[in-house]
C-alpha cells in the first residue's frame, strides 16, 4: 500500500491545480514542513495550521483576520489513504472561493496514489529494483509508514538485499558525447561489470546516470576493480562513491557520491567521497569567496546558535550526544535547530542543508584566513 507522495508528484499536483484555479498550493508534511508549493520561496517554511491539520485529521479554514506561523488565509485538508496519512493540502484564498479547489486537489492525490498502487503490483524485477532504489536514496524510509515500510522489507526479501550490513551508493556518469555516441557499448560495459562483481542492486538514472547500492564489504573487496573500471574508461564516463551508511539512510551516502562525482575529472576519474579533504577543498577559496559563503549560510545566526551547530556535526548530528554536551533537552534543540532553519532558510536535520552548514562551520572555525 502506497503511503506517501513523492515531492515530484506533489509538485505536479500543485501546479495542475493551480493552473485550473489560479491559486497557490501548498502540500504540507506531518511535520508541518511544506514539501511542494506553487511558491517555490515557501518550499521548506513551517506552516502552522497544516501541522494542527494533520495533528487532528481535519480540514481547517483560516480567515483574513487569523494570525498564524507561516500561513495565509485559505483552505487545509488533511489526506489519508486506508487509514494512513498522505499529506495536508494547503490552497491560499478565500475559503468560499478555493473550498472546492483543495478538495479537488485531494481527489487527485487519491486518484494517483492507486495508480501507483496498480503499477507497482505489476513491475518487473528490473522495475522493483529501479523502484527500491528510487525509495531508498530520495525518501527518508524512517518516516515512512507502518505498510510502505512492510512494502519494502518484501521488495528486500525478495531481491535478498541484506539489510543489517551498512553499504554505499555507487555514481557512473556517462560523458554526454559518449552518451550519444555508444549508449549501448557504455551499458552493456557497466552492466557487466556490475554482475561481475555480484552487484545486483543497479538502476539507470535519466539521463546519463547509473546507480549501484552495494554492500561494504563487497565495496572493500573490490574498489581496486570498481577504480580500474573508471580508470580504464576515462573517455566514456567517471564515478563517485559516497560514504557507507545503513540502508534506511542512503540518502546520505548519495548526496556524499554526487559531491564526489562533481570533483571527478578525465585525471581522476574515480572520486571516493572518503578521500576527500574538505579543509583542503575550503581553505583555496579566495576571501571573498569565504565571506560570501558565510553571508549566505550564518550571517543571520547568533553566536550562540553557530556554536550549538560547531557541535552538532562534531557530534555527527546526534541529537543525544548534542543535547547531552550542551546541557539542552532533546525537544529544546529540536527546537533550536528548526529557529536556524526558519532564521538561515537551511535545515541542519536535512543532509543537503545541513553540508552546507557544515561547511560554513569549517569556514568559521577552522579554515585559516
Amino acid at each position: 500500500m502506497i503511503t506517501t507522495v513523492s515531492r515530484t508528484l506533489a509538485q505536479q499536483i500543485v501546479n495542475t491545480v493551480q493552473d485550473i484555479c489560479g491559486h497557490d498550493i501548498n502540500f504540507i508534511n506531518r511535520k508541518g514542513i511544506i514539501f511542494a508549493s506553487t511558491n517555490e520561496e515557501r518550499i521548506g517554511t513551517f506552516h502552522e495550521i497544516g501541522k494542527k491539520a494533520a495533528d487532528t485529521m481535519t480540514a481547517i479554514e483560516v480567515a483574513e483576520e487569523d494570525n498564524y506561523e507561516g500561513t495565509s488565509k485559505g483552505v487545509n485538508i488533511p489526506i489519508s489513504h486506508d487509514g494512513a496519512f498522505i499529506a495536508v493540502i494547503g490552497i491560499s484564498g478565500e475559503p468560499e472561493s478555493v473550498r472546492k479547489y483543495a478538495y479537488l486537489a485531494e481527489r487527485i492525490t487519491r486518484l494517483l496514489i492507486r495508480e501507483q498502487e496498480v503499477n507497482a503490483a505489476a513491475r518487473t524485477l528490473t522495475e522493483k529494483k529501479s523502484y527500491l532504489i528510487q525509495v531508498l536514496l530520495s525518501e527518508n524510509p524512517a518516516e515512512l509508514g507502518t505498510e510502505e515500510l512492510s512494502r519494502i522489507e518484501e521488495l528486500l526479501a525478495e531481491l535478498r538485499i541484506d539489510r543489517t550490513v551498512k553499504k554505499r551508493v555507487l555514481l557512473y556518469r556517462l560523458h554526454p558525447a559518449a552518451n550519444a555516441a555508444v549508449p549501448s557499448s557504455a551499458e552493456m560495459k557497466l552492466c557487466q561489470m556490475f554482475d561481475r562483481l555480484k552487484i545486483s542492486l543497479y538502476c539507470f538514472q535519466y539521463p546519463n546516470e547509473y546507480v549501484g547500492i552495494l554492500d561494504e564489504p563487497v565495496f572493500e573487496q573490490n574498489q581496486a576493480q570498481l577504480k580500474g573500471f573508471a580508470d580504464s574508461n576515462t573517455d566514456i564516463l567517471s564515478a563517485g562513491v559516497g560514504c557507507a551508511d545503513h540502508l534506511l539512510h542512503l540518502a546520505h551516502s548519495y548526496s556524499t557520491a554526487q559531491i564526489a562525482l562533481k570533483s571527478a575529472s578525465s585525471d581522476k576519474p574515480f572520486v571516493l567521497f572518503d578521500d576527500m579533504d574538505l579543509e583542503i577543498l575550503l581553505a583555496s577559496l579566495s576571501t571573498r569567496s569565504k565571506e560570501a559563503f558565510l553571508a549566505k549560510t550564518l550571517s543571520l545566526l547568533s553566536e550562540e546558535e553557530k556554536e550549538l551547530l560547531r557541535v552538532y556535526f562534531e557530534e555527527g548530528r546526534s541529537l543525544l550526544r548534542t543535547g547531552e554536551k550542551l546541557f539542552l533537552h532533546k525537544n529544546t534543540l529540536q527546537y533550536k535547530l528548526d529557529r536556524i532553519h526558519r532564521i538561515s532558510g537551511l535545515n541542519p536535520r536535512d543532509f543537503k542543508d545541513s553540508v552546507l552548514l557544515y561547511l560554513a562551520v569549517l569556514l568559521k572555525y577552522t579554515i585559516p584566513e
